[in-house]
């Protein structure tokens, strides 16, 4: 924990983009779709911050299906995305004061690249993000840490000068395997109680606590 930070690393949706709620209606409206047994909402928050290919593994048996449920699940996202989602309060000042200290910037996201450029554009953080980092663009999603340490080779920091900002505890699981300092945001959908097992290292109540964090000289 000696290394100074320079790199600050998001996770997208239950971090920046409060987008939950669509996407467990868009795996419900998959199901739905291929007249599948419903799954309950716990089921599949259970799942967040993994891809789609990871959430809908059960029916990876039957191609065909595989992909259809895959193709309606982004079918019912994009259709309801903008009106669906919103910014977590303070979300997005929490990003641009990252950018005004002078730290680099990345978002690592198990979504689709598309997807993801669509939920920074909403947020109109498209240019505040040096590097993104989806889960087209690796072999091995979170909690794996490829992810991380892709975006941490493109912004050519040290690891173990990031700390990666998720709200899951395949976020806290990635940034730790990665060899980062892990903060779990709490204005998502888990809570202390769920995330304790992934030990994050800081807890962050409200998105104006990064900056705190940042202010306290952690690393230094």
């Amino acid at each position: 924990m000696s290394h100074p930070i320079q790199a600050v690393l998001f996770d997208l949706d239950g971090t920046l983009l409060d987008s939950i709620r669509l996407i467990i209606d868009s795996y419900h409206h998959a199901l739905a779709a291929h007249g599948l047994p419903p799954r309950t909402d716990r089921d599949w928050l259970a799942g967040i911050g993994t891809p789609l290919r990871v959430q809908f593994r059960d029916w990876a048996h039957d191609p065909a299906l595989y992909e259809g449920l895959i193709a309606s699940y982004r079918d019912f996202n994009i259709a309801h995305h903008d009106a669906q989602v919103r910014a977590y309060p303070g979300a997005v000042e929490m990003v641009l004061g990252v950018r005004q200290r002078g730290l680099r910037t990345g978002l690592v996201t198990s979504k689709q690249r598309a997807g993801a450029e669509r939920g920074l554009r909403f947020l109109k953080l498209e240019g505040a993000m040096e590097v993104t980092v989806a889960a087209d663009d690796v072999t091995n999603p979170k909690p794996h840490p490829e992810p991380l340490l892709n975006a941490s080779r493109q912004l050519g920091t040290d690891p173990r000068q990031a700390i990666y900002v998720g709200d899951s505890v395949h976020d806290m699981e990635s940034g730790r395997a990665a060899g980062m300092r892990t903060a779990a945001a709490l204005w998502g959908p888990f809570d202390r109680g769920q995330l304790a097992s992934s030990r994050p290292d800081y807890w962050l109540e409200g998105p104006g606590d990064l900056a705190r964090l940042l202010s306290s000289g952690v690393g230094r």
